[in-house]
């Protein structure tokens, strides 16, 4: 399945009218069952609710002329219904009503589609984070070698802020997908005392909640769809940017899986850029650009305000669109990722073993106090940064009397190995890659 054609078929104008000729269908048939319209109405008129029954031409051409979406929809499924049951089509709802219910209804569907995304990439990061569980490197802070860490470790944070996406995912779940048929403003004028009820038949139809308060103006729950697309894509790019940078000629640690016959530049024959990446970062970025729009959208005049809610459609369907392809490339650089276990080694060690000079001042910390220790080993790593002297770091440590009274040369070189001071690197990457798995595996029951 191709799943950002998916996302932009329920887009698609001919996937909108229908979805919007279904929740007329609910209307009709809820009213017909309460009694507030004709029985045999809403059959009829549910009966005949289908795009391929109706002239979509005419309907837009209609569309052309009036400049409003809904009024010839609704004037062609009357026409088709035909009397006396055409004159009960739309009884009691605005254009809104219908448009945003049959829209919530297609964000279901795109809302499954980045579940399955988000499944199949915690999948992809587990199973990163178990094969490079053990696999050293450099940890680095600030764009300086900090501790050694394994490559599993930092896909283990990857791996966990998506869980929680997901998570975020199924929070949204109830306050978006909700239907509203509560007329001009939200108060229900046009059905009365029967209105609730009517609403919560259609809801039932369409397998949505009834909306708690129908008021036109309230996006919050549309708002909180890109806002969530934004941290999505902020952490999309978080690893896409990770990635691209340890691809770089001066780290060379991992590489995208690029195909056969791959040119990365037209004058420079040995370039091998990242670019599944770079997709991600670029819909990344415009991704987390819309988030202040939909904000903007979100303060209405009134009871409701048809620009600000038109933003806001648009808004919701490129944050969709540009979250779908995104995720998909993201898949495809995890999924693909070649590590170089031997280069991650090498830069480890180029400092010459100062990236583990917290082992040190640790271990002679507990005879010496560790304000003392941190002073002894920082004087000896700052002169070998600043090359004050052309010694090693063991050596120069082993010659410190500070240090030699408390630690000889072998317990030093002990210290100095990176394989000695990775903390719990690798239980976390395995453990959380298990967690990965479990929220996928979780949410791939409870969705069928």
């Amino acid at each position: 399945m191709n799943r950002p054609a998916a996302l932009r078929d329920l887009f698609s104008t001919r996937a909108r009218l229908q979805r919007y000729l279904d929740v007329e269908a609910a209307l009709a048939l809820a009213e017909e069952e309460l009694g507030v319209i004709p029985a045999g109405a809403g059959t009829r008129i549910a009966e005949t609710a289908k795009i391929d029954r109706l002239d979509v031409d005419r309907i837009t051409a209609e569309q052309a002329t009036t400049g409003h979406l809904m009024v010839p929809i609704v004037g062609e499924l009357a026409r088709k219904v035909g009397e006396p049951a055409g004159g009960w089509v739309h009884w009691g709802a605005t254009t809104q009503n219908i448009e945003q219910t049959g829209d919530v209804v297609g964000l279901r569907d795109v809302l499954g589609i980045f579940e399955a995304q988000l499944c199949d990439l915690l999948e992809a990061l587990a199973n990163l984070a178990e094969r490079g569980a053990d696999m050293l490197m450099a940890g680095r802070t600030h764009w300086q070698h900090a501790v050694p860490i394994t490559f599993g470790f930092k896909v283990a944070g990857w791996a966990d802020v998506m869980t929680r996406h997901l998570e975020r995912l199924d929070q949204l779940r109830p306050r978006l997908l909700v239907s509203m048929t509560g007329g001009a403003v939200g108060n229900f004028a046009s059905l009365g005392a029967i209105g609730p009820d009517v609403q919560a038949g259609v809801a039932r139809r369409l397998g949505l909640r009834p909306m708690d308060v129908p008021m036109r103006n309230i996006a919050d729950p549309f708002a909180e769809l890109v806002l969530l697309l934004a941290l999505i894509g902020a952490s999309a790019g978080q690893i896409a940017d990770e990635v691209s940078r340890l691809m770089g000629t001066d780290f060379g640690e991992v590489a995208e899986d690029l195909p056969e016959g791959d040119v990365g530049s037209s004058t420079m024959p040995q370039k091998r850029n990242a670019k599944q990446a770079a997709q991600v970062v670029i819909k990344s970025a415009e991704i987390r650009g819309l988030a202040p729009v939909a904000l903007e959208a979100m303060i209405q005049s009134h009871e409701v305000d048809g620009p600000r809610f038109a933003i806001m459609d648009e808004t919701v369907e490129r944050s969709s669109i540009l979250a779908g392809e995104m995720l998909e490339a993201l898949l495809s650089v995890v999924s693909g990722l070649k590590l170089f276990p031997e280069r991650m080694r090498t830069n480890l060690d180029t400092s010459g073993g100062l990236i583990s000079a917290e082992a040190v001042m640790l271990s002679l910390g507990k005879t010496i106090g560790r304000q003392e220790a941190h002073e002894v080993v920082h004087h000896a790593a700052k002169s070998i940064a600043t090359g004050e002297t052309s010694k090693g770091f063991a050596e120069l440590l082993a010659e410190d009397p500070h240090v030699s009274a408390h630690l000889s040369p072998d317990q030093i070189r002990v210290l100095l190995d990176p394989a000695q001071h990775t903390g719990l690197s690798s239980q976390i990457a395995r453990a959380a890659a298990m967690r990965a798995r479990a929220a996928a595996r979780q949410h791939r029951t409870a969705s069928r």
